[in-house]
């Protein structure tokens, strides 16, 4: 038990964001996002920026786990919420955006808290997220082709 409590810790150490991704046709994963939250919350700063995503939202007649209960729970918590399919390519994009954003504002907050300035970017670090053409890339030739 020692030995997972050294590996998770070092596993989140300094992780400023998390998608916590369900799959909305099966309940069991809705389940076991608590556990996921807390497990998240036990091992990372305070601040950090939590997402929860329902996915496979494209399969209407197989949903198991209704918006309402997502967005009741995701209020609960205190964390964003979104539902997406990335079969259809629906709000995967947003996810990730909005999740950088908020990480954004969550970083530039503390930085004018000790008197940086939160344009810049920490020395020495570059943050690149790709660019429309990466994505349509993967698109194009299909994410698991060989």
């Amino acid at each position: 038990m020692l030995l997972y409590r050294a590996i998770t810790s070092a596993y989140y150490r300094g992780a400023v964001g998390a998608l916590l991704v369900y799959d909305v046709t099966r309940h069991v994963t809705f389940e076991n996002v608590a556990r996921w939250l807390k497990e998240l919350r036990d091992h990372t700063d305070a601040h950090i920026v939590v997402m929860l995503v329902g996915n496979k939202a494209d399969l209407r007649h197989l949903r198991a786990v209704s918006t309402e209960d997502a967005t009741s729970f995701a209020e609960g918590e205190n964390t964003f919420f979104m539902e997406t399919s990335a079969l259809e390519s629906l709000n995967v994009e947003s996810a990730f955006t909005e999740v950088l954003t908020q990480i954004y504002r969550v970083v530039s907050k503390k930085a004018l808290e000790i008197g940086d300035d939160p344009a810049a970017l920490p020395k020495g670090q570059t943050i690149d997220v790709g660019s429309r053409d990466d994505v349509s890339a993967v698109k194009k030739s299909g994410c698991c082709s060989a």
